[in-house]
């Protein structure tokens, strides 16, 4: 989400990223100003890192944080023969997730051990045929797919339309009447690339800043 799944430090590994990006969109040059330095938050490739961004999915970060800690803290749990091997009562009862979800993480072990979800493949695969594969899998869907190319994988150039914080964000950083649907805020993004995982984390950023929210937390 191994090391933790939300870890942060003060500079960014893609840092002269920034200079393409504020020439693409100025106003992003901004956001490190009011809000401080950007965070670098990364996930562990592979099961464990898809298995926490599943316990994001649709609820806040605080209880997605609480929800990985207790998963994790379970015997087994981050590798797919661990996770197969314990019950509802457990993934529900204790870790506390929701029976869709609990099914959905089910759904990602069997795919990590019939190789139908292969990261050694994935990794050489372009991003659109990457998120594709993630994607046929039951409960994995673009945004969970997305976001695991940006923090596990370290893709320069993926941008998680359908997440309603880019779009709150985006709102508020360039003063649009209405928030963007996912369809106009990916249309939008185009002319960022090629560094829109980038600009996607200063969003996530601005928008911790607008609201007051912990700087620790991931989208």
């Amino acid at each position: 989400m191994a090391p933790s799944p939300s870890s942060a430090s003060a500079s960014a590994p893609l840092s002269d990223g920034r200079a393409e990006l504020f020439a693409l969109e100025p106003r992003f040059a901004g956001i490190e100003e009011a809000a401080g330095p950007l965070p670098w938050r990364t996930r562990p490739r592979g099961f464990a890192g898809i298995l926490r961004t599943i316990c994001g999915q649709q609820i806040s970060n605080q209880a997605a944080g609480a929800i990985w800690t207790r998963l994790s803290a379970l015997p087994g749990a981050l590798t797919p023969e661990g996770l197969l091997a314990l019950d509802d009562a457990t993934l529900c009862g204790v870790a506390g997730l929701s029976r869709p979800k609990a099914a959905h993480a089910r759904a990602l072990a069997e795919a990590c051990l019939d190789g139908r979800l292969d990261f050694a493949r994935m990794q050489g695969l372009p991003d659109a045929e990457a998120i594709a594969m993630m994607s046929a899998v039951r409960g994995l869907g673009p945004w969970t797919s997305e976001v695991h190319l940006l923090f596990a994988e370290g893709r320069l150039d993926v941008f998680p339309s359908g997440d309603i914080a880019l779009a709150n964000s985006a709102r508020h950083l360039f003063a649009l009447e209405d928030r963007p649907k996912p369809v106009a805020l990916a249309r939008m993004a185009l002319a960022w690339s090629p560094q829109r995982s980038l600009a996607a984390r200063l969003l996530w950023h601005h928008w911790r800043h607008v609201t007051g929210r912990p700087l620790i937390e991931d989208p």
